[in-house]
């Protein structure tokens, strides 16, 4: 895909989400209902928080204490699972390309000292790589800038209609991630319909493709569960 196909295509995503933020967030984020209260809005991130992290601490944390770890998330939208995971661990840097879900994201994260939300160009994370002290030391060639213990994402990338910027964010993962971390993620495995492509639904994964990908991008993809479906979900260490 040529950079100005790239470029017209991450335009269309930044405006389909800023539309779908301003119409109804909550939805777009959780499409399982129209309407969300508070409290069960967030409720909802905690049980992915339970059912993705705190079942799988053994390979997230690694033995590290979590409140000792900083954690970085892509497509955080309205904050529904950040908010959970700046309650788990020390630091948080998340990220989305829509400038009104970061706005609405940073509002519900007010309250979470520990939690840093960025708008980001929608395929790379450059905005991390400079943010803070760390960044000025790292455009200064002095120090290796944010290292970051965990990477997640989870009903993002299902909606990116590239392969490109796909795997141009997990080259970024792998950039920040300490040696041998976990970018654990969530990708699209149903075939579908290629023609279909979209800001909605994205293009879809086989076991190859992910496989592949890892070894490109310089991780060991040791475990994978959900292909063919809607969520396909991959572990991907960096060596």
């Amino acid at each position: 895909m040529s950079d100005d196909s790239t470029t017209r295509q991450l335009d269309e995503m930044r405006r389909d989400w800023d539309q779908r933020a301003r119409e109804n967030a909550r939805y777009y984020v959780a499409s399982g209902r129209e309407q969300w209260t508070d409290e069960e809005y967030y409720q909802s991130g905690e049980l992915n928080l339970q059912q993705e992290i705190l079942t799988d601490l053994g390979n997230v944390c690694q033995g590290k204490d979590p409140k000792q770890m900083r954690v970085l998330e892509i497509g955080c939208g309205t904050g529904r699972i950040t908010r959970a995971l700046a309650r788990q661990f020390g630091e948080v840097y998340a990220v989305d390309i829509s400038e009104e879900m970061v706005r609405q994201a940073r509002l519900a994260l007010r309250d979470f000292p520990g939690a840093r939300v960025f708008r980001n160009n929608g395929r790379d994370l450059s905005v991390i790589r400079r943010s803070g002290v760390a960044g000025l030391l790292d455009r200064l060639g002095i120090g290796a800038g944010l290292q970051f213990d965990f990477a997640f994402t989870y009903i993002v990338f299902q909606h990116i209609p590239s392969y490109e910027v796909i795997e141009s964010y997990v080259r970024e993962v792998h950039r920040l991630l300490r040696p041998g971390a976990l970018f654990k993620f969530q990708v699209q495995g149903n075939p579908g319909e290629d023609d279909q492509r979209d800001s909605w639904l994205g293009v879809p994964f086989t076991e190859e493709q992910a496989r592949t990908m890892a070894e490109r991008c310089g991780f060991e993809m040791r475990y994978n569960h959900g292909a063919g479906t809607q969520y396909y979900w991959l572990w991907f260490f960096k060596k």
